[in-house]
């Protein structure tokens, strides 16, 4: 076996550690007192309070984390490789703003007209938001050919969909946004089980959709002209990639609002852990990678100034952050030389 395939090996079980570390510490830590022997009986004595705490709020959460983690690392991996930017993701693009702002709304005209909602309603708005500014991005792109104006670009829309959004929250009736608040800002809080099911309907099949993909994908990421060579029909491939992103921000979105910087972050992070820009080994690590940033920016969020709990896309952008600064520096420099 070679020294690359040791070393990924060696870091795919070590994501798989830690993902089952992180599940761990999410469902055995809180601020409601349970000690780890009272969190483990509650797992298995259904009706207690205990089993209530565990089964209704902790284990959905750390499982939603696990989740929307990984399915913003992948759409974040598929607008990089899609727009051949390293800074391009869901946030920075405005997709995630796109889809909070048409989920937003739906809500809030539900909850006047007295209607419940569904995950798959919550989900279908959130794609649609997330597709109209994903088509507003591509049209920008078309007329720009700096990359970095169309991050610029892509922010400001971003900009956008949020004013419009707190527009509408703000002169919303109190009771028909009890939790919107809280969802605008990012938030696992509130994940049940049912949502859970959903999750894990739609983005695992997402997810693998992504991977089996890993071929054509590679091939682009060297140029359309040696894609095209070997095959590949860019324009679907294109096409599926940019459907494949926003289904997976779409998803993030309609269950935990906007988080920023994961969907930036993990596929760099995981990259220079494996030491390979290869799809079919990057895929499955980038979607470990970006479970274990969300579940660990969700551990410090809840638990850092309990009870007093942090909105999440304040605890990723401290760590995210750094890396997109990071990754600007070191193309700077690359360009200089």
């Amino acid at each position: 076996m070679s020294s690359q395939k040791l070393k990924s090996a060696a870091v795919f079980a070590g994501l798989i550690l830690l993902s089952l570390l992180c599940l761990g510490l999410n469902v055995f830590t809180g601020g409601s007192g349970l000690s780890v022997r009272e969190a483990l009986d509650g797992l298995f004595s259904e009706g207690t309070t205990a089993w209530n705490i565990m089964w209704k709020i902790r284990v959905p959460r750390a499982l939603a984390a696990l989740l929307l983690g990984g399915a913003l690392a992948l759409s974040g991996y598929l607008l990089q490789t899609f727009f051949h930017n390293p800074i391009a993701g869901p946030f920075v693009l405005g997709v995630s703003s796109g889809a909070k702002l048409t989920v937003a709304l739906l809500m809030i005209t539900a909850a006047g007209a007295g209607l419940g909602l569904t995950s798959a309603a919550m989900i279908g708005a959130a794609f649609i938001g997330s597709m109209a500014s994903l088509g507003l991005v591509l049209l920008v792109s078309r007329r720009v050919g700096r990359v970095s104006t169309l991050v610029v670009c892509g922010v400001m829309i971003g900009y956008i969909c949020s004013a419009v959004t707190d527009f509408a929250v703000t002169f919303a009736d109190d009771a028909d946004i009890v939790n919107l608040r809280s969802w605008s800002m990012g938030s696992f809080s509130g994940t049940d089980m049912d949502s859970v099911a959903v999750m894990a309907a739609v983005v695992p099949a997402a997810a693998v959709c992504v991977f089996l993909l890993s071929k054509p994908i590679g091939a682009y990421r060297l140029g359309e002209s040696y894609a095209r060579s070997s095959g590949v029909r860019v324009g679907l491939l294109r096409a599926a990639m940019i459907t494949l992103s926003g289904l997976l921000a779409a998803c993030v979105t309609a269950f935990a609002g906007p988080i920023s910087f994961v969907g930036i972050a993990a596929p760099h992070i995981t990259g220079a852990m494996l030491g390979t820009s290869k799809p079919i080994t990057l895929i499955p690590a980038c979607f470990l990678g970006g479970g274990i940033f969300c579940s660990v920016c969700d551990l410090i969020a809840r638990t850092a100034f309990s009870p007093t709990e942090l909105g999440i896309s304040a605890v990723t952008a401290v760590f995210g952050a750094p890396v997109v600064l990071a990754i600007m520096l070191k193309r700077k420099r690359g360009e200089a030389l």
